[in-house]
């Protein structure tokens, strides 16, 4: 489950957070896949946050939340809330190559979460919130390894990078109530205060990198 807990003395911290005005929020495109449409997996905790932040990116068409990463066949929300089959919440971006690189979704998946929380991101915890890059060839795995690379030696966290680099395995689309959850739930709580405030902060720091639906 979402571990947010909302006291009486963070209240009003977190309406400060929360949206005064209405948020356009990315959904999946409703066109048909690109002749040379390519898919890529990442976990980095919340994939209702996951979905946004892909889904935002000009060439993405949709980002589906589901698990991945464990031994679990038949894995579900409720076990794997509990840590015990190994998967993460992760997401499956299906992007067009001609429009975004998968350099490109390397970046930002890094850049819309912090790659030195282990087993956890914001206020989410557990192995299920861990953040992984799954790769499906030596030209992904080298990619991966690039940006962290690249991000250890510019210093911008002062933490040890511990995010996961794994090849791919198998992806279970999450059940369907998950799926836009964002767009279809803006008046939840964790949503209002955690998950539209973190993107759009993504959004804001990374205009200049990133080519962001209007």
């Amino acid at each position: 489950m979402k571990k947010f807990i909302i006291t009486l003395s963070s209240l009003f911290m977190l309406a400060a957070c929360g949206n005064s005005q209405p948020v356009n929020i990315p959904v999946k495109e409703q066109t048909k896949p690109s002749p040379n449409e390519a898919v890529a997996y990442f976990a980095e905790g919340c994939f209702w946050h996951s979905e946004i932040v892909f889904q935002s990116l000009v060439g993405v068409r949709d980002a589906v939340s589901g698990y991945a990463g464990g031994d679990d066949k038949h894995p579900d929300y409720e076990k794997v809330c509990t840590g015990s089959t190994g998967h993460a919440e992760a997401v499956q971006v299906f992007y067009d190559p001609s429009k975004i690189s998968y350099s490109t979704l390397v970046a930002a998946f890094f850049a819309s979460m912090d790659p030195t929380e282990l087993n956890r991101q914001g206020p989410d915890e557990g192995t299920q919130y861990r953040s992984i890059a799954f790769y499906r060839n030596n030209e992904e795995k080298k990619t991966i390894d690039e940006e962290i690379a690249k991000l250890t030696a510019s210093k911008k966290y002062s933490g040890k990078i511990v995010t996961q680099v794994m090849p791919f395995n198998t992806f279970y689309p999450a059940e369907p109530y998950h799926q836009e959850y964002i767009k279809n739930h803006p008046g939840n709580p964790y949503v209002e205060h955690v998950s539209i405030p973190d993107w759009l902060r993504f959004k804001q720091a990374n205009k200049a990198t990133f080519n962001f639906k209007s």
